[in-house]
């Protein structure tokens, strides 16, 4: 019988995608779900000529595979991924390689790379971003592990993924969890500047007063510009859909209550967990969890009220001034996840290669933006860069905007329009540009009640004082 180069496990939608992409590009795949429905989807759906087949039968789909066995796994993340592996790994060799392709926690990752180790097999934790659409014609994709397991599949991932300027989005990511590291925190930047084009909104519309249709054509010219990236497009393409049970638009339809999953959660614990300063991302992950209170912020408006809204004098300078301020904001959303890769890579041993992880975000993912591409040069420059605000080019780009960045918080505060993610941005450039932080004030405190110690500017070494109460 012949057999079949790649194995999936798991057809839902990203799955499905997933396979027809791995299928079109010339590789034999077999595909395992329980359920039935799925299995005829997919095979009903597989493009002609290519070399599909689905089975719900465990042994059947392990027996197909030629060896070593390669198997993609796209199942919900935690309990779902131990489970299958648990059924499978006995009906495995030694060599074979698994792949979790779904968005698991790094430490879980870990954690099965050293069980699976046991038994000689290979396992790899492997980021896929771009959506359904992404994972069908071509995925930013952040594969880590073994690298001998890499390099087996590395043709299949290169032959799939997005391409920039002829190049695959893809490359190694280092070692262990290192793939899943670096998605986790691809997703807190992802929750960061979606936060950051809400407030961008909520200023030009409440602020400024301006309809979807007149929002369409700001975005259009943004994307058409320095901004340009997926996730302003896919907001410009938002502002012109309509809704078909009212006949207006269907963006002011939509309940102000946002969904979130584990992975903004989980890099806002690992830079607490690593000591890296991540304030916009963290913001996002709150104003996610404060949209939930919906009820509350009812009650909340009634009880407090707000200034009544100035709409600014000129609104095409105001247009480009919040444009700016959303240039440099996304900028530093990406200075922090990029920040907290850098102190990981240390921590974990990871090694991970800052300047291949920008170059395969470029393309596919959620957050590919044309700024990555002066970031790439950035890193190519610099490969050990600890944060990106340190390279010269960044660095004049950035004090072209911080201005407009000031304006329109300003606009906002005076306003009572709420920007918690562009306010984070600002405070962490203004305090990580400053020299001498008032820190210094709350060492003296520790020591005071706690007797922390403290460091001196003129001495080296560790001081403590027996400080002295006026009483008064």
């Amino acid at each position: 019988m012949e057999k079949y180069n790649y194995g999936m496990i798991g057809l839902g939608v990203m799955g499905r995608n997933l396979l027809y992409n791995i299928a079109d590009n010339g590789f034999s795949i077999a595909g395992f779900d329980l359920d039935q429905q799925k299995i005829k989807e997919l095979e009903d759906g597989a493009t002609t000529g290519t070399v599909v087949a689905g089975t719900d039968s465990l042994e059947e789909f392990v027996s197909k595979l030629e060896t070593p066995r390669k198997i993609v796994l796209m199942v919900p993340a935690g309990k779902p991924v131990d489970a299958v592996l648990e059924n499978i790994k006995s009906l495995l060799s030694k060599g074979d390689i698994m792949i979790d392709a779904g968005n698991s926690y790094f430490k879980d990752t870990n954690r099965r790379v050293a069980d699976l180790a046991k038994q000689g097999l290979h396992f790899m934790g492997m980021g896929v971003s771009g959506g359904e659409k992404g994972a069908r014609f071509g995925p930013s994709i952040m594969p880590g592990g073994d690298l001998e397991a890499f390099h087996a599949v590395r043709p299949m991932l290169e032959a799939i993924a997005a391409k920039v300027k002829g190049e695959a989005c893809t490359a190694y990511m280092g070692k262990d969890a290192a793939g899943h590291y670096v998605k986790m925190v691809h997703n807190g930047i992802e929750y960061a500047v979606m936060q950051l084009i809400s407030e961008a909104y909520d200023l030009l519309h409440r602020g400024a007063n301006l309809g979807n249709e007149q929002l369409y054509e700001v975005f259009k010219d943004w994307n058409n510009g320095e901004l340009n990236s997926f996730l302003i497009e896919i907001t410009r393409d938002i502002f012109k859909q309509k809704d078909p049970a009212t006949g207006g638009f269907l963006v002011d339809q939509i309940l102000d209550k946002a969904g979130s999953k584990g992975t903004g959660k989980w890099t806002s614990e690992e830079a607490l967990e690593t000591g890296v300063a991540i304030p916009t991302i963290d913001a996002a992950v709150a104003s996610r969890t404060l949209s939930s209170y919906k009820e509350e912020r009812a009650q909340a408006s009634k009880l407090y009220s707000k200034p009544e809204i100035t709409a600014p004098e000129n609104t095409d300078l105001f247009i480009t001034e919040v444009g700016d301020a959303l240039f440099l904001a996304t900028m530093i959303s990406y200075t922090q996840g990029l920040a907290l890769l850098v102190k990981a890579s240390k921590e974990y041993q990871f090694q991970i290669p800052l300047k291949d992880v920008v170059k395969i975000w470029r393309g596919g993912c959620i957050i590919r933006s044309s700024l990555l591409e002066t970031f790439y040069e950035a890193y190519s420059q610099d490969p050990n860069l600890s944060n990106i605000l340190l390279n010269d080019s960044i660095s004049m780009l950035v004090k072209s905007k911080v201005a407009s960045l000031r304006k329109t918080l300003a606009f906002a505060t005076s306003n009572g329009i709420s920007t918690l993610g562009l306010q984070t941005v600002l405070a962490y450039f203004d305090a990580y540009t400053t020299e001498n932080l008032p820190v210094n004030l709350i060492q003296a405190q520790r020591d005071y009640f706690g007797a922390h110690t403290y460091q001196r500017k003129d001495q080296e070494g560790v001081f403590h004082t027996q400080w002295e109460s006026t009483n008064q």
